[in-house]
């Protein structure tokens, strides 16, 4: 048994086990697939007291997050995201040349750089290397460093946040209270915090169980992120729904101020979706099992029909729904990334080569399965040529999709 990473009561409510997992950004170089590959239990729990759903800690943030696979700049839906942000959050706040924009999880300088075009001084905060060189190599002033309490002190000792972004980080931290001190530490006294992550009650309602990964420590409701908040000194004043990684929230936290309407319908629908119940989490772990059936017959029918079928993406969500269901290159052929990082990788524990977009014109699979379903608009438009041949595209959560 372990404990909650928040309220510290014992975890003994499963809501998804999918088994043993690689690590699901850790793709492999050629040099080592014959190397042995750790794997790691991937059992989500529920917190029975405050209803966190939650990972336990299997490997540490220094072995997922030094050296990470994942760049921002490289989805174009994720760009213009980060720029509509920026415009609405310098307007709405106020920010101008005397303000001061830091973000947690700063990724390439993605976001940071679009305030910077405005005039606004800004921080990144990044704790893997190789990714925050990016940024600085950019001209984005970046931290190389892990954030929580100690590290805001510091930072907050030269300049506090008037707005401090953590856009879908907050998953990934297994200190949670520590990281929320350092929110609290770091912001200035009127300053806001603008958080975003997936929200639960999406993953549940459209079985998105691939978004589970050992990357991701907590999967928050607003009513539990409510409370982590609170106990922190801080308030969520209001919040957005958004479409991005399949539903999320964005909150927008402070030391005080007036609830909006928003913030008082997002708890109500979570309520009336039966958030408060422990069996609602719990009936979960059945649904992944049937989803996994849905997928595979659907693979094996196509195969056992003599299609072709390649991957599109190199995502941890991707890798979870392979391994979890056991697709390998038996089912698909190769997929492909737009990330140089990745091309002419494999994937984690299913050995499937990452190639170049450019290898789905030659190779003319029968299938292209879109592994980051949440850019699939973006992906379609992008390699809709493969109607050429007659290719179509294959989708899932909930339900496995060909769009023609």
């Amino acid at each position: 048994m372990t404990d909650c990473r928040f309220c510290g009561a014992t975890l003994s409510h499963v809501f998804a086990d999918l088994g043993m997992a690689p690590l699901a950004n850790s793709i492999l170089a050629e040099s080592e697939l014959l190397r042995g590959e750790a794997f790691y239990p991937l059992c989500t729990f529920v917190c029975s007291d405050c209803l966190l759903v939650q990972l336990p800690e299997f490997a540490s943030p220094d072995v997922l997050f030094s050296d990470y696979a994942y760049f921002s700049s490289y989805s174009t839906t994720w760009l213009d995201h980060a720029s509509r942000f920026a415009a609405y959050a310098t307007e709405r706040f106020g920010l101008d040349a005397d303000s001061f924009v830091v973000e947690l999880a700063s990724n390439d300088g993605y976001l940071l750089r679009n305030f910077q075009q405005l005039g606004i001084p800004v921080l990144g905060v990044e704790p893997a290397a190789n990714v925050a060189e990016v940024a600085i190599a950019e001209g984005v002033p970046t931290e190389v460093r892990f954030f929580g309490r100690g590290v805001a002190a510091d930072l907050a000792t030269q300049r506090q946040a008037d707005l401090l972004v953590a856009n879908n980080v907050l998953a990934h931290v297994p200190d949670l209270n520590d990281f929320v001190a350092g929110i609290a530490v770091l912001l200035a006294p009127r300053g806001v915090a603008s958080i975003e992550f997936p929200h639960v009650l999406n993953l549940i309602e459209q079985s998105q169980f691939d978004t589970i990964y050992h990357e991701h420590f907590s999967y928050f409701s607003l009513i539990t992120a409510e409370r982590i908040f609170e106990r922190h000194g801080l308030k969520v004043v209001d919040v957005h729904e958004l479409p991005t990684h399949g539903g999320s929230l964005r909150l927008f936290v402070a030391r005080d101020g007036a609830t909006t309407d928003a913030v008082r319908a997002v708890r109500e629908r979570e309520l009336a979706a039966g958030l408060t119940d422990v069996q609602t989490y719990t009936a979960f772990d059945e649904e992944t099992r049937r989803a996994k059936r849905r997928i595979l017959s659907f693979f094996i029918s196509a195969k056992d029909a003599g299609q072709s079928i390649a991957g599109y993406g190199a995502p941890a969500k991707g890798n979870t729904l392979l391994n979890y269901c056991g697709i390998g290159t038996d089912f698909l052929d190769f997929t492909v990334d737009l990330n140089p990082h990745k091309q002419g990788r494999y994937l984690p524990g299913t050995h499937i080569p990452i190639r170049a977009p450019d290898d789905v014109r030659r190779r003319r699979p029968d299938l292209l399965f879109i592994l980051p379903w949440n850019l699939q608009a973006e992906i379609i438009e992008q390699m809709s040529f493969i109607r050429e041949w007659g290719g179509q595209f294959v989708v899932t959560s909930p339900e496995v999709q060909v769009i023609r």
